[in-house]
């Protein structure tokens, strides 16, 4: 059952364990107070990403992420003892804290360098498909964590971190050349979406008369 996020992490959790589960992987994390009232069904972002809690164990829950999960995100990677950053889906009536987040990757960038002081400054390098969805000033999931961009480059985007952010996720310990998951904000997507139907797709060029047929101007 998919879930809506906020970016907000909840509780940074440990693997316990990953073994093989056909193309795929099984997940087993240990959720902390997250893992209360969590029932088989219920959505969890592990690290941004949006899984499923196959079954529960007191405190501990497996996950089954798909193969195709495994090819789009960092799950592969993950061994016993990692951290993974957690947040359960967004409930009925529950205020929004950070941006709206499916939970659905949209590829990986890698950390190129961070700049440390009073706040931190990290800067990803992203494929072409990434950046063309960022806006300098709009919103961005890094490992599940909501954040503003605060540039935006041709290869890249670099994003301020707040010392509470660091302390209540796991970005603090990324270290250059590590991947990480990233959603784009989705409202962005449905707009570059719209822009370019309306360039006509195929090559098709957006124009003013196009945008006035459409209502805008």
């Amino acid at each position: 059952m998919a879930g809506m996020f906020t970016g907000i992490i909840q509780y940074v959790g440990t693997v316990r364990r990953v073994h093989p589960a056909g193309a795929g992987r099984r997940i087993r994390i240990e959720l902390g107070p997250l893992a209360e009232g969590l029932a088989p069904g219920d959505s969890v972002a592990v690290n941004g990403a949006c899984l499923t809690a196959a079954a529960i164990d007191g405190a501990e829950a497996e996950f089954d992420a798909v193969a195709e999960t495994v090819s789009r995100t960092t799950l592969g990677r993950l061994t016993a003892g990692a951290k993974v950053n957690l947040e359960r889906a967004l409930r009925a009536g529950q205020g929004l804290d950070g941006h709206i987040v499916q939970g659905h990757v949209d590829g990986a960038a890698t950390l190129r360098r961070v700049r440390r002081g009073s706040d931190w400054r990290m800067e990803f390098a992203a494929p072409a498909e990434l950046i063309a969805q960022m806006v300098p000033k709009g919103s961005v999931a890094v490992d599940g964590v909501s954040l503003t961009l605060a540039g935006v480059e041709r290869d890249s985007f670099s994003v301020a971190i707040i010392p509470t952010t660091l302390s209540e996720t796991t970005l603090a310990g990324l270290r250059e050349g590590e991947p990480v998951n990233v959603e784009t904000d989705v409202i962005g997507k449905y707009v570059l979406s719209y822009l370019q139907r309306m360039g006509g797709g195929g090559g098709g060029r957006l124009t003013m008369e196009k945008l006035r047929n459409a209502g805008f101007g």
